[in-house]
């Protein structure tokens, strides 16, 4: 940890896994922390393990935060052992190399590692079982980190979207634009949380966690060692996130003298009726009270994040 004066510290962070949703938003909300040393796929490649463990020794950093994840939840279905490596096995070795360094970590995990089986906001003492396989790996991610005695907060969020890169957002929002009808699953039920809504947080625990703390962060992030969900209060449906999505576009666009979308009808579909590889979910709400009660720290509605990430998207020229 370097001292810059009396009254400020400084930390050395390493994240892994800067060019991806969530860790794009990071560069920025965690730049007050600290100093950063920042890794996409091509520096650093999650399925070498000795790469890992070479990358955190050169960097020394207080703080390792993984972004980085295998996501792709229908492809892993045919790629279970690359899905492994990289959700399963690399943030073990990161928590490794974060007790070898005495350092922390932080890493993003998911609501597909419940079932849906329940109907009540999932909390973090539920007991987990994944459907797919990508929940199978992020849920031994989880695992491989917890057995590791390294200070660690294991942030799980669901329905990540943003005005970058694709997601659900953006995919609604292209097939909107070249198609007159859309079909969306509507008994699947969720919280979406923008990338950047989620990057705002954890600088926030993390910042809160620190000044807790009379000695350092990393002391800090053992106290408070464990998972934690975080999400808005609010949750929908797939068909009702892609009812708003089209509705504020709508909204949006004709403010802006934006050129219409196509799409004139949306049509409510089964789980059953839209097949895909790996099985979903039909109730993940995850309860984020943990977080509020432990940081004061909580997430704006999936609506205002909503519209927040379509002003960005807007502004940055997207039409």
């Amino acid at each position: 940890m370097r001292t810059t004066n009396s009254s400020e510290v400084s930390i050395k962070i390493l994240l892994i896994g800067a060019a991806g949703q969530i860790g794009w938003e990071l560069r920025n909300t965690l730049a007050p922390l600290g100093d950063i040393v920042a890794t996409n796929r091509s520096i650093l490649d999650l399925i070498d393990e000795d790469a890992i463990r070479r990358t955190v020794r050169s960097a020394h950093p207080d703080l390792i935060v993984n972004a980085a994840a295998y996501t792709q939840v229908d492809p892993a279905e045919a790629e279970p052992d690359l899905a492994m490596k990289v959700n399963g096995h690399a943030p073990g070795v990161m928590a490794q190399e974060a007790r070898r360094a005495h350092a922390a970590l932080v890493h993003y995990s998911t609501d597909y590692v419940f079932s849906g089986s329940i109907r009540r906001p999932y909390r973090e003492d539920d007991e987990p079982n994944p459907l797919n396989t990508y929940g199978k790996t992020k849920l031994a991610g989880e695992k491989a980190i917890a057995a590791v005695d390294a200070p660690h907060l294991i942030l799980r969020t669901s329905w990540v979207f943003g005005a970058r890169g694709k997601n659900f957002f953006s995919t609604i929002v292209e097939l909107a634009r070249e198609r007159e009808e859309l079909k969306v699953v509507d008994d699947q039920i969720g919280k979406p949380n923008c990338s950047k809504a989620v990057a705002e947080a954890t600088a926030e625990i993390l910042a809160r966690v620190s000044s807790r703390s009379s000695r350092s962060i990393v002391e800090g992030i053992a106290e408070a060692s464990g998972s934690y969900h975080v999400c808005g209060e609010d949750h929908t449906s797939r068909f009702g996130f892609a009812e708003e999505i089209i509705a504020l576009y709508g909204r949006r666009a004709a403010a802006r003298g934006l050129p219409p979308l196509r799409v004139k009808r949306l049509i409510p579909v089964s789980s059953a009726d839209f097949l895909t590889p790996a099985a979903r979910p039909h109730y993940s709400v995850l309860s984020s009270e943990k977080m509020a009660q432990t940081f004061g720290v909580t997430l704006p509605s999936w609506r205002e994040q909503l519209a927040l990430a379509f002003d960005e998207m807007l502004l940055g020229g997207s039409q």
